[in-house]
């Protein structure tokens, strides 16, 4: 499975700690250095089945600062990931990408569910 996530986020880092806990191994990758691309968004999505604006990071300052509470609603799909593949700062995190499912943001009892 491969772990995106920004180290400084204290999120991230619960996540982090469940997997290490629940021995659940992962290859961590730095959404900020590493950013999705456009094509692996596009993908991850489809096997989601989640609307791609559950892909924003809602609560971070780039998105405040971009008015995309505003704008997304008006935004097509591609315009949406462009704008998710331009920087990793606009995307939600934890992302856990596995081979048959993705889980967008980390919820204990859901990500238990999901994976044990």
């Amino acid at each position: 499975m491969i772990f995106l996530c920004y180290a400084k986020c204290t999120t991230c880092q619960k996540a982090k700690k469940w997997l290490e806990e629940n021995q659940i191994r992962f290859e961590e990758r730095p959404i900020k250095e590493q950013n999705p691309t456009r094509e692996e968004l596009r993908a991850w999505q489809q096997k989601s089945g989640l609307p791609l604006r559950k892909f924003f990071n809602t609560s971070g300052i780039m998105y405040r600062e971009m008015e995309l509470t505003k704008k997304l609603p008006n935004m097509t799909e591609e315009e949406m990931l462009d704008l998710l593949a331009s920087d990793g700062m606009l995307v939600k995190r934890p992302l856990l990408i596995g081979d048959d499912r993705v889980l967008v943001g980390f919820q204990a009892a859901a990500w238990q569910q999901a994976l044990l």
